[in-house]
């Protein structure tokens, strides 16, 4: 069991069509709607204490910045999950053993932010950019979380309630779980965007983003893989 924990989650979506979410999927699973639409989520986190077990992780490589592009995925039998499109992160070893396994993780330099308002005595923004090596694409975003209530609207819930991800693995559609508490949801306030990462992935997402949130963390833990055509049937590691 691989335990984590994700904290500073910023979440930025857009709406698809259905058909062009579609064309990204592995064989087996079908693009996840809500209110008729597919989505396309930008997110940024800092990764903590990623490790084997609930130990204190490995040091150095257990602690780094991820941002990925994604979008929501769902099997036959109602098993739902997002299919990454690319993460960036920070820490090259990490890369190269994700990409070993056939996850699409790119090398980038990630700088994160937290900076106060100058003109608020409460408000902060929180944000990632991202620089890809050898003149890649690059992505800068920031949000300034909103205080109150937390929220747990239908569509918040749907991008952020995912308990595993879709992909393949030697031309086999596969599916990991993840368990984690759920997370607790901000509103946010969109304050700064400029992105490439998105339309570098192939899809054209234009205008503000639908949905901004924030959220401190959650910790969470990945099971063991499956293949897709085969609920009960392990992968063999």
């Amino acid at each position: 069991m691989f335990d984590q924990r994700w904290t500073d989650a910023i979440f930025l979506h857009w709406r698809i069509a259905e058909n062009l979410a579609a064309g990204f999927l592995p064989p087996g699973v079908q693009p996840d709607v809500f209110d008729g639409s597919s989505w396309v989520g930008l997110i940024g986190f800092r990764m903590k204490n990623a490790g084997i077990g609930r130990g204190p992780g490995i040091p150095y490589l257990g602690r780094f910045h991820e941002v990925n592009v994604r979008l929501y995925s769902r099997e036959p039998n109602g098993t739902r999950g997002v299919v990454f499109l690319s993460l960036d992160a920070n820490r090259l070893p990490v890369v190269l053993a994700a990409r070993a396994a056939e996850v699409p993780y790119v090398w980038s330099r990630i700088d994160y932010s937290q900076q106060p308002m100058p003109d608020s005595a409460k408000d902060e923004t929180i944000g990632y950019s991202v620089r890809r090596f050898r003149q890649g694409a690059r992505s800068s975003f920031a949000v300034i979380p909103q205080s109150g209530a937390t929220v747990d609207d239908p569509l918040s819930v749907f991008l952020t309630a995912r308990f595993g991800m879709h992909g393949t693995f030697r031309g086999r559609s596969i599916y990991m779980p993840n368990t984690h508490q759920p997370w607790l949801l901000r509103s946010a306030k969109l304050h700064q965007l400029e992105d490439d990462l998105v339309a570098s992935a192939g899809i054209s997402a234009s205008g503000p983003p639908e949905s901004v949130l924030y959220s401190p963390g959650v910790r969470t833990q990945f099971g063991r893989p499956r293949l897709v055509s085969s609920p009960g049937r392990q992968l063999a590691t």
